[in-house]
């Protein structure tokens, strides 16, 4: 007999575990390939997919109109009490399901409609599987989260220009190789991180583009259905550009989830870059930043410690997202084409992802928004290091030296430097320096001068205060450019 709730309608896990199948998982089986707990934030796009779906069957005649109107009003109730209450309003609290017996979020849904309209609710899922609902609610979800991604790594980069407007001038070294390179500005480096973070906020600007270019719905379990369905319609009234051309590949495809972790991974790393920079100059050994006390932790046992650790957790973060990369990559590459159960684990993952990445932007903007930079420090720590070498060697090639002439000339004088106990080329006295070329002048000091390195470098792309400033204003255009996905 079938088990029935008291309300007559059957239990959401009979909705599955029907068909050939007599027998049903124990507790603790089922809890184990139920996925109601991870799934269950697809609620309004499994609502938004079966709205355009039912409205589609009653157009092709499928379903009757009045069952149509009534699957449809109960689906708006649905949506507007989530919107409303949250997931407490279809019966899930805030950890995992109160309705243990439902499997995920398709059949919990589909089993209150059943409880409520009965016959109707079970006319819903006419020309579909959980295979291509799946696929679409997944991609729907996607399509409503990205833009909200791009919309914080906006907000994340325009602070990054603010402080690097603030610090155009502040002079500071470059670093390769983690040794002192070139004088820079705080401003240039500011400018470079936000020119990562614009490139990560057109990564996911064109991973949705093919999130959006097909449409699943209707492709079935893989072979498509015998129904007259309008896959046309229901690609439209979800946003998408058309159905997806092989029925087969829509359900089997998670490419669209790879892009989109893949392009979490690269802002993730960008973000662990940053902090790696920022650890460095918030230590006694660089003081280039001090951070605010509110972005910053104390020691349990060392009174005076006042440590980074906001931003050694999102640098430690940055792991967690590359493993849940390399997580659906290998999910992915032993499958066999079409659907399987193992794709249930394609979402776990990339939702750790996208809340990581998202919390991660919020905590980084705050932190350098309160940040404070220690312009004494950084310009103190451009003595020394020779950074000037590479301008001296330059000044002479602006007199008509050859560059491999005029560096072996400024490593000589660093040598020279190093051997006599000096710090920089500009201690050298004229004499000394026309001994290695006599086009040395008197205005070669003025040239070696930090800020005066970085004035020199005003071509596009350098860290001159006027170009920085130009760098920030093309930065915030792109910023106010809305690029959407081609539909």
């Amino acid at each position: 007999m079938e088990e029935k709730r008291s309300g007559g309608a059957p239990r959401a896990a009979d909705v599955l575990w029907a068909g050939r199948l007599k027998e049903k998982p124990d507790s603790a089986a089922f809890a184990f390939q139920a996925s109601l707990a991870v799934d269950r934030r697809l609620a309004l796009d499994d609502i938004a997919g079966s709205r355009a779906h039912a409205a589609m069957l009653a157009a092709r005649g499928i379903i009757p109109a009045e069952a149509a109107a009534a699957l449809d009003g109960e689906l708006e109730r649905l949506a507007a009490g989530i919107a409303a209450k949250g997931l407490a309003a279809i019966g899930l609290d805030a950890f995992p399901a109160a309705d243990v017996t439902a499997e995920d979020i398709h059949s919990l849904i589909e089993g209150l409609l059943t409880e409520k309209l009965g016959d109707a609710g079970r006319m819903l899922h006419a020309g579909r599987s959980r295979n291509d609902q799946v696929a679409v609610d997944f991609r729907l979800y996607l399509m409503r989260i990205i833009p909200r991604l791009r919309e914080e790594l906006s907000q994340t980069a325009a602070v990054l220009l603010d402080r690097a407007e603030e610090h155009a001038e502040t002079v500071m070294p470059g670093y390769t190789h983690l040794q002192r390179a070139q004088p820079v500005t705080a401003g240039f480096q500011l400018c470079a991180w936000a020119c990562a973070l614009i490139r990560d906020r057109e990564r996911f600007a064109d991973a949705l583009s093919r999130i959006t270019a097909e449409c699943p719905l209707g492709s079935g379990a893989l072979a498509g259905s015998t129904l007259d369905l309008d896959r046309e319609a229901t690609a439209r009234a979800l946003g998408f550009a058309a159905p997806g051309v092989n029925a087969m590949d829509s359900v089997a495809d998670r490419d669209f989830a790879l892009e989109t972790a893949a392009a979490v991974s690269i802002a993730m790393v960008h973000l662990s870059r940053f902090c790696e920079d920022i650890v460095l100059w918030a230590s006694e050994e660089f003081g280039f930043i001090v951070l605010s006390e509110a972005w910053s932790t104390g020691s349990s046992i060392m009174p005076q410690k006042k440590n980074p650790d906001f931003a050694e957790l999102i640098r430690g973060k940055a792991g967690r997202t590359t493993g849940n990369l390399v997580t659906l990559l290998t999910l992915l590459k032993g499958l066999p084409y079409a659907y399987d159960k193992d794709l249930q684990e394609d979402k776990e993952a990339l939702f750790d992802s996208l809340d990581t990445l998202d919390a991660c932007l919020r905590m980084f903007r705050g932190m350098i928004s309160a940040a404070a930079f220690n312009a004494e420090r950084m310009k103190a720590a451009c003595a020394g290091g020779f950074l000037e070498a590479t301008d001296a060697a330059e000044y002479l090639v602006r007199k008509g030296v050859p560059f491999r002439k005029a560096h072996e000339t400024a490593a000589g004088l660093v040598r020279d430097c190093i051997a006599a106990g000096q710090r920089s080329v500009g201690e050298r006295t004229l004499s000394q320096l026309k001994e290695k070329s006599p086009l040395f002048e008197d205005d070669i000091y003025a040239a070696l001068e930090p800020l005066a390195c970085v004035r020199a470098r005003k071509l596009g792309g350098g860290p001159a205060p006027e170009e920085v400033r130009r760098q920030a204003a093309r930065l915030r255009l792109l910023l106010r450019q809305a690029v959407k996905p081609a539909l």
